[in-house]
């Protein structure tokens, strides 16, 4: 049933709708209600053409859009389907003149995935269009994804002794389940949960489909999967991804170049950092992740503005916690260093802690030569520090930003000589 047809439905059927359940441009009763920043809702498809029209501000308050992000009332989505199922179980015609819903037909694709006599490959795709489908009732994706066993089935799929195109597509289902902005916190957690049940089988053939994926979108969606269980998994089932070598080695080749030219997938940088950064604070896989190449790895991404600096910060600070991550950053100081310096305070507090971390350790406690001359040479890098120590970081990470410039013996005249401001600073000391 299409999105006008059903306030016509509901007035064949003389029953009154609640005011609001109707959406304030369209008057139609919500199929996907959203909420602006306003906290007025609206039905998604209304609201979303309003805005591609380039209006910015709220229909209905018309108070300008500091945000145009769309967060799913799942509230009023349940009071609806609630009152709807209520309102047509009275008044609706025969049952067999009604015709299969959306629900039924996903759930009929689960039992085709469950029959192992059937090639699943066909229905998983149906499936994962009908969950990245904006036209479909979020209700019903929500309630595909919670349905008894269906978590499970989509991931006895992906468990199967090979890298074939079952379980690349078995992947994708879950994968848009675990990022799609529609789907409930809990209902991404049962994806977790069944992955987690068996997770050395999980990991496995996540690292599979990471090394053998058709495409890059392949990858990414595998690469998500692991990002899931790291957030949600018990200490020992992140262990088993950390200390999976194969799976850190494709993390690694996720951040690397996707093509002959070099260049770097944003989106492939941006969760193949996030799962390394958690996987960093395993400390028995850091001296792993370093002699398979994540310090230049995540050098390149901080060189390049391909990702996260925040992150990629974050695995320079673990691997400069083992005495193999301080010699590869060392080894590489030219580049690693200045790199470190330009964009440590484009990562946010974190990032700006992170990078501090890293310089401290390679140029002050253990006073490689190679590294302190890269950080004394690095244009403005040095001011930065200083920028760090009046921003309000923390005591410990103003503490170091302070030894490291005593280390340099900076005077007044050679950190000011990089601001861009008229501003008169006070120096530390």
């Amino acid at each position: 049933m299409g999105r006008k047809d059903i306030a016509a439905e509901y007035q064949g059927l003389e029953v009154k709708v609640p005011i609001f359940f109707r959406c304030p441009i369209s008057l139609d009763v919500m199929r996907s209600p959203v909420s602006l920043c306003t906290g007025v809702t609206y039905d998604r498809a209304s609201i979303q053409r309003w805005i591609d029209s380039g209006n910015n501000t709220c229909p209905a308050t018309m108070l300008p859009l500091p945000s145009t992000d769309l967060v799913p009332n799942l509230t009023l989505r349940r009071l609806i389907a609630l009152w709807a199922s209520t309102a047509t179980t009275s008044s609706s015609p025969a049952p067999s003149a009604v015709g299969p819903t959306p629900a039924s037909a996903a759930a009929e694709l689960l039992r085709q995935i469950a029959d192992p006599s059937q090639d699943p490959c066909a229905a998983l795709h149906k499936l994962a269009a009908f969950i990245s489908d904006d036209d479909v009732d979020e209700f019903d994706k929500n309630a595909l994804a919670r349905a008894p066993g269906a978590a499970e089935t989509l991931v006895s799929v992906l468990r199967r002794r090979r890298a074939d195109a079952s379980a690349e597509a078995a992947v994708r289902v879950l994968a848009v389940i675990a990022s799609s902005d529609c789907i409930e916190e809990e209902n991404r957690k049962r994806v977790a949960t069944a992955l987690a049940a068996d997770a050395a089988s999980s990991v496995a053939s996540l690292a599979r489909v990471l090394r053998k994926g058709s495409s890059l979108e392949a990858r990414i969606d595998a690469s998500r999967l692991v990002e899931l269980l790291l957030r949600n998994a018990r200490p020992d089932v992140k262990a088993t991804v950390a200390e999976s070598e194969e799976m850190v080695c494709e993390l690694i080749r996720l951040i690397g170049p996707v093509d002959e030219k070099g260049g770097l997938d944003k989106q492939a940088v941006e969760v193949g950092l996030s799962c390394l950064a958690t996987i960093a604070g395993t400390r028995r896989a850091r001296s792993e992740m370093v002699r398979l190449g994540a310090v230049p790895a995540a050098v390149r991404v901080l060189a390049t503005d391909a990702g996260s600096p925040s992150q990629a910060l974050r695995v320079l600070e673990a691997t400069v916690g083992c005495a193999e991550g301080r010699a590869a950053i060392c080894e590489m100081a030219d580049t690693a260093i200045p790199a470190v310096l330009s964009k440590m305070m484009k990562g946010g507090m974190g990032g700006a802690e992170a990078g501090v971390s890293v310089l401290w350790a390679v140029c002050h406690r253990y006073r490689d030569r190679r590294a302190v001359d890269a950080a004394a040479a690095s244009k403005g890098g040095l001011t930065r520090l200083l920028l760090l120590m009046q921003s309000g970081c923390p005591p410990a990470t103003r503490q170091m930003a302070s030894e490291l410039l005593k280390m340099f013996k900076v005077n007044a005249k050679s950190c000011l000589a990089g601001y861009d401001s008229k501003t008169t600073h006070i120096m530390p000391f």
